[in-house]
């Protein structure tokens, strides 16, 4: 076991509480809806970087499988987050377990008294990420989202207001083994094990199908028709908010982070990488995902292809209203930008 420690720092930090996902509800018109109103959503997408989505020769359409006879298998690859214990940072505030940091996560442990707590990630691209902290004694999972190179961890205690103090701080070198595995194991903000109910259902809704786009389809298809966009929660959500995935199933409620956050499960959970992403969607911060598909690579806000073209599907947007009032709001997908990806 490698324990490394380092001391307090006094510095003090400023810190804003923007709601994070905080969705209006009012219905809206396309062109200027809301980003987290439920309008449908659907447009031609492109893959990121050089990966560009090309119509496969034997692709059909949705609902029928690209190969007939053969079917791929639905079992469920939940990845389990595990503080190993053989690479650890820790002072009397936190302890941070980076034993797996090359499997693309790393777990913290609060040890101290402080009721306001943040973990602050500043990426090798300088991009920061704000979580806050569930609590003393339990430990939860972080990704490291930004690819290899070094990563600052540091424990934030809150002093009064908006006020900050690092109370821990580690730098880490990541490698990763696999740049997809970030997005594919459990983290706070998509959080289910291998007894969810949302893990039950992706494998009912992959079975019999032949390729993992016909299982991004299927997933797509029954959150956008069996959940309810929850206009009441969506006005009242504050800072800090955690989707719960297997609630949502059980309510048939949800806002954006809910909607994303499941989609990402349920995916994951049949190892389909999936980013959950958070950025703007025009002037409205909102939550959508991107999926990995194998021979493509990452497309972002892909749901679905009917065997001619990618269609931009938000799994939010997608829950109501027609694909033509969506098309004209989503446009070419230039009006999503991400700041986060998780």
């Amino acid at each position: 076991m490698i324990r490394k420690s380092i001391s307090l720092s006094l510095c003090i930090l400023f810190l804003s509480s923007a709601i994070f996902c905080g969705c209006s509800g009012e219905s809206a018109t396309a062109g200027n809806a809301p980003a987290d109103s439920p309008v449908a959503a659907s447009s031609t997408a492109k893959a990121s970087g050089t990966d560009k989505p090309k119509p496969a020769a034997n692709a059909s359409k949705p609902g029928k499988s690209a190969n007939p006879g053969k079917t791929r298998s639905n079992n469920p690859k939940v990845l389990e987050p595990k503080a190993s214990g053989t690479d650890v940072h820790e002072n009397e505030f936190a302890i941070i377990d980076t034993s797996n940091a090359a499997e693309g996560y790393f777990m913290v442990q609060y040890l101290g008294s402080n009721q306001k707590v943040k973990l602050r990630v500043i990426g090798p691209n300088e991009t920061e990420y704000f979580y806050l902290l569930s609590g003393p004694n339990v430990y939860e999972t972080f990704p490291l989202p930004c690819g290899n190179g070094t990563y600052e961890l540091q424990i934030l205690e809150n002093v009064s207001g908006d006020r900050y103090a690092i109370a821990f701080s580690a730098s880490i070198e990541v490698t990763l083994k696999d740049k997809l595995k970030p997005f594919l194991y459990p983290n706070q903000y998509v959080d289910f094990n291998k007894d969810s109910q949302a893990v039950k259902l992706g494998k009912e809704l992959a079975k019999d199908l032949s390729s993992d786009l016909e299982v991004i389809e299927s997933v797509y298809r029954y959150i956008t028709t069996k959940i309810t966009y929850d206009d009441d929660k969506a006005a009242s959500v504050t800072y800090g908010y955690l989707p719960d995935v297997d609630d949502t199933l059980k309510t048939g409620t949800g806002i954006c982070f809910d909607y994303a956050s499941v989609m990402a499960a349920i995916l994951r959970s049949q190892g389909i990488p999936t980013k959950l992403e958070v950025g703007y969607s025009g002037e409205a911060y909102h939550a959508w995902i991107s999926t990995y598909v194998k021979d493509v690579g990452w497309v972002d806000k892909i749901i679905e292809f009917d065997g001619k073209s990618w269609t931009l599907m938000d799994p939010t947007l997608a829950a109501n209203n027609s694909n033509t009032a969506v098309a004209q709001y989503i446009g070419d997908g230039s009006k999503y930008v991400v700041k986060y990806s998780y």
